[in-house]
């Protein structure tokens, strides 16, 4: 197989999890948003300190933007394979070896995002139990981020799984071009007169 077919392979695959892929994009906003707004809140109190009238309802809202943030994004990270993936492993193999290897790594992330929503759903439930000040919100609000990251990444694993099944593990990089610089003329231009 020549990499111009495991490429079309590649790009056949693409197109079968394209609604993952609008999936992926709006989390990847809503993470830009929430770290755009973690830092704005920050800030916000920050100066509010300062000028010696602290809005205190703002570390309520930079904790919940943080937690989103870290929560959505480790969920995103590992649909681009950023996140939770040994890559020094599995790259160094081909063939049966690297497959075996993928299989056990996605097994093992799934195994986490099984734990992510199982003990997640549970402090989700006790968090209705507990009470944020100054605004006095379930810290179940909080809690939520954990199964839905579970989800998010089991979702994402198992269409890796799928995909590696199917297609093979071993997606390699389009070839770069060749591109070549032409040289830069550094004399010094003699000055008029001289």
């Amino acid at each position: 197989m020549t990499i111009a077919d495991k490429l079309v392979l590649q790009r056949q695959h693409h197109l079968k999890w394209r609604s993952f892929d609008r999936l992926e994009l709006v989390l990847m906003i809503i993470c830009g948003v929430l770290c755009f707004g973690f830092s704005l809140s920050v800030t916000a109190d920050i100066v509010t300190r300062t000028i010696g009238h602290p809005w205190l309802w703002l570390q309520e809202a930079t904790s919940t933007l943080f937690i989103y943030a870290i929560f959505i994004g480790t969920a995103v990270a590992t649909r681009r394979n950023d996140h939770l993936y040994l890559t020094a492993v599995s790259e160094a193999m081909h063939g049966t070896p690297r497959l075996i290897v993928e299989i056990i790594i996605r097994l093992v992330v799934l195994t986490v995002a099984g734990v992510l929503i199982y003990y997640g759903y549970i402090n989700y439930l006790r968090g209705f139990g507990s009470f944020r000040l100054p605004s006095n919100t379930p810290i179940a609000s909080l809690y939520a981020a954990i199964p839905l990251s579970g989800a998010l990444i089991a979702l994402f694993t198992i269409e890796q799984l799928v995909n590696g099944i199917r297609n093979g593990f071993d997606h390699p990089e389009p070839p770069e071009e060749d591109l070549s610089i032409p040289p830069v003329d550094t004399a010094i231009p003699p000055r008029a007169g001289r």
